[in-house]
Order: C-alpha cells, then sequence, then structure tokens
C-alpha cells in the first residue's frame, strides 16, 4: 500500500488549510499531482497500517450494485458508515424524540416504516448506477465489455463508463457522490478499472473506496471471464481533517505488512448474484484500527 502511504504523506506535508461545509476544516490539495495505480496481480490492496473494515466495504458495495438507497440493509448487517446524514436530518426535524444515534439506526433496522421515512439517502450510488434515468448502467457496461473481450475493435472499447453524477438529482441526495465516474478497460483477456474522486477524505474514507473499487473490479472480471489488472484513480480535492492529523502520523509510523489475497466464490456468474459469504480475505494482516469522527 505504499501508493496510498505516499499520498497521505504527500497531502499532509503539502496541504493547505481551508474550511468547508462540514465545520471541521482540512488539510488539502487540489489535484492530486499523480494517479494511484494497484495491480491486482500483486495482491489485494487493502489498507495494513491500520485495520480496515472489509465486511462493510462489501456490504456497502453489494448494496450499491443492488441499486439500494435506503440505509437500513446496511444497518441490518452492522453497518453503520451511512447512518451519520439521515441521522443528522431526523434530529434537525420535528420527530426528532432524543434518541441517539445508535437508538436512530436500531430504529431503521426494526421499523420498515420509520425507516421507509428516515433511512433514506436519495439517489445516491445505487440509483445511479442501476437506473440512470432508467439506464442500467452496470449491466450494460458488464454487455459491453462482454462485447469488447470478443471483439476489441467494438466501437463500445472507450465507452466503458459508469457514471454517479446526475446535475438534476444532487439536491436530492444525501451526500453528493464523492467517487462519481469509473471506466474499465480491456487489452489482452485483463480487466483494469479506472475511477474518480472530486473530494477524497485520505484517512477515513480512501482506504474504503481502494478496497471497494478492487472488488468491484474482481467481481466484473469474474463475470465476463477475463483477469483482473490494473486499479488506478484520480484524486481531486484530496484532503486530511484536522481532527485525524494525530491519527495520519500513527499510521505514517507503522511498516505496512504484506498485502492479503481476496478469493471470490468462482461459481457465481452474474452480477446480481454476489453475497457477503462469496468473499474470503485470505492472510490479511494489520495493525489495530485507528479511530476518527467523520465530518458531516
Amino acid at each position: 500500500m505504499r501508493p496510498y502511504l505516499n499520498a497521505l504523506k504527500y497531502v499532509l506535508e503539502n496541504g493547505v488549510r481551508q474550511s468547508n461545509r462540514t465545520g471541521v476544516d482540512t488539510i488539502g490539495v487540489f489535484p492530486f499531482p499523480q494517479s494511484l495505480v494497484f495491480d491486482l496481480r500483486d495482491g489485494f490492496p487493502i489498507v495494513t497500517t491500520k485495520r480496515t473494515f472489509n465486511k462493510g466495504v462489501l456490504v456497502e458495495l453489494l448494496w450499491f450494485i443492488s441499486g439500494g438507497t435506503n440505509i437500513a440493509p446496511l444497518v441490518q448487517q452492522g453497518v453503520h458508515i451511512w447512518d451519520d446524514w439521515p441521522y443528522k436530518k431526523y434530529r434537525e426535524s420535528g420527530e426528532f424524540g432524543g434518541e441517539t444515534k445508535a437508538e436512530f439506526a436500531q430504529r431503521v433496522a426494526t421499523d420498515p416504516v420509520f425507516a421507509a421515512q428516515w433511512g433514506e439517502l436519495g439517489p445516491v450510488y445505487g440509483k445511479q448506477w442501476r437506473g440512470f434515468n432508467g439506464v442500467d448502467q452496470l449491466a450494460e457496461v458488464i454487455a459491453n465489455i462482454k462485447a469488447v473481450r470478443e471483439d476489441p475493435t467494438h466501437p463500445t472499447r472507450r465507452r466503458l463508463l459508469v457514471n454517479a453524477w446526475r446535475p438534476d438529482q444532487i439536491d436530492g441526495m444525501a451526500l453528493p457522490p464523492c467517487h462519481f465516474e469509473f471506466t474499465f478497460n480491456v487489452v489482452d483477456g485483463v480487466l483494469s478499472l479506472d475511477f474518480v474522486m472530486r473530494s477524497v477524505d485520505m484517512f477515513l474514507g480512501l482506504p474504503f473506496n481502494i478496497a471497494s473499487y478492487a472488488t468491484l473490479l474482481m467481481m466484473v472480471a469474474q463475470v465476463t471471464g477475463l483477469i483482473p489488472g490494473q486499479l488506478s484513480m484520480h484524486l481531486q480535492d484530496a484532503h486530511i481533517y484536522v481532527n485525524h492529523l494525530d491519527q495520519v502520523q500513527i499510521q505514517l509510523a507503522r511498516e505496512p505488512y504484506p498485502l492479503p489475497r481476496l478469493t471470490i466464490n468462482p461459481d457465481v456468474r452474474h452480477i446480481d448474484d454476489f453475497t457477503v459469504a462469496d468473499f474470503q480475505l485470505v492472510g490479511y494482516r494489520h495493525h489495530p484500527a485507528i479511530l476518527g469522527d467523520i465530518a458531516v
């Protein structure tokens, strides 16, 4: 994970302090001067200098793929990475009864009527991936990858793209997409993926995003009969929140471990058929977790 750690160090040393909508200042650069690149043939790119919650990565990714926009399926599986945004909206409403965030999440998990009203995030990632103005982008890109696999001159070869940024629906989203576009490429039986992030929480968010898109690349490679190759990313506003600076220093002082492997059930051949049980992270050795608050 040297590319990630080097990027974290670069932002820490070169970032400019800025205010933002959350009220918590950041140290950031725009844009980050180079792509981060990982070759999945060298191992699964998950951060080892702190524990990364890989179950959360899988549950969230499968939720995106399902087209989901309500946090109920996440909290029912013990994943709370999206709780802050709907809880903030509920807390500011006239129906707030003093519940803690944990009590709010429990109610979303167990009360379908409450979840329908207060667990909804609006047309976020899953909606755009699977229903962008009626277009199932993910299904179409997978079909086109298969076509390019069979014919490298196929006209969709440079159009293997999924876009989550829909300007007319941004105001209805709890959080506009940070990683808003990803593109595949097929060369000699190898599938690669590049994604773009407009806003990059280097400490909390980016490790999660790297593992998520690496998993997505492996899944799409499997269902299209290709070998997963390079994962690359372009970072625009790359920042560290000032309340994470101590945590970043701790992380940078640690020596990374060798990368683990992610194995996937080879019998799954359709993108909608994967479950959490189909994935196993093998040999994941990591330093202890480092906690940090999310700026909402």
